[in-house]
């Protein structure tokens, strides 16, 4: 997946994304995620809309999310174990209902990690992780029967 984008210049990157806030990164991190999700659905199926969202929405959910940052932990380095870590131990002022507390704090390092990845230009790292985790939660209700 190519990532078209500004350069740091353009968009006025001044700081090292390691160092900003965990819950901005997340913000970031959410997005990218959402469109590679979204280019994996449409790229690999043809339902609609409606069920386009549906499938979305299992791998978007923070309990995923946080399945798939503990599912693919070993394949991390230890500075993005490390972006996982501060990210989940970020202040977050609400959690959605259906979360709960611990899931969506991982769920957040995870989604800072991916911001994080992004806004250093790691593309090929970004799409390796995003597939990982993909995978691992595909397999796993594959295991389990199931698919949404």
């Amino acid at each position: 997946m190519m990532i078209v984008r500004n350069t740091e210049e353009e968009l006025g990157i001044t700081k090292n994304p390691g160092q900003m806030a965990p819950i901005a990164l997340a913000f970031i991190g959410d997005s990218v995620f959402d469109l590679f999700l979204r280019t994996k659905i449409v790229i690999g199926t043809d339902v609609s809309p409606k069920k386009m969202h549906l499938q979305a929405s299992r791998f978007a959910r923070a309990e995923a999310q946080a399945q798939m940052a503990e599912g693919i932990w070993n394949m991390l380095t230890e500075r993005e174990q490390e972006i996982i870590r501060r990210g989940r131990n970020a202040k977050v002022h609400t959690i959605p209902k259906h979360a709960e507390v611990m899931q969506y704090k991982i769920a957040t390092g995870f989604e800072a990690l991916l911001g994080v990845l992004y806004l250093e230009q790691q593309d090929e790292r970004l799409w390796e992780v995003m597939e990982a985790g993909y995978r691992f939660i595909a397999e796993k209700e594959e295991e389990h029967g199931d698919r949404g």
